[in-house]
């Protein structure tokens, strides 16, 4: 048993970056394209391209822009890498300090489990 989260940041209701959207840039970096990056990830290129377009929009600056390796190539900004450098070490560190912080949880919830699978076996 673990303990699990998400994390996202968000502006006035707004998801700005989480793990979809990091997932998503990868994807266009690995693949230098939208289409290939949808494609990787079992979405639409609308979908794609409307969750780039929201974050970019929310946030007033471009997360993509073309690249010279072909006519629908494109790469990620500067910018876009760092953001994915920081929500990556962000997400290690959170996880780290819930691995640390959350094993009183986890130890009551085995002990309620045990429990129960106790009262179930007798029952």
């Amino acid at each position: 048993m673990r303990l699990k989260m998400k994390i996202w940041l968000e502006d006035d209701e707004h998801v700005l970056f989480g793990d979809g959207r990091l997932q998503l840039l990868k994807a266009v970096a690995e693949t230098g394209s939208l289409a290939g990056a949808a494609r990787e990830l079992n979405m639409s290129y609308r979908a794609a391209w409307g969750r780039i377009k929201a974050s970019e929009e929310r946030m007033g600056c471009a997360l993509v822009e073309r690249s010279d390796a072909g006519r629908r190539a494109v790469q990620l900004t500067p910018l876009a890498e760092s953001i994915i450098r920081q929500f990556e070490t962000l997400r290690e560190d959170a996880e780290k300090y819930l691995s640390e912080a959350g094993l009183p949880m986890v130890s009551l919830m085995q002990k309620v489990c045990n429990q129960k699978q106790d009262q179930d076996a007798e029952g």
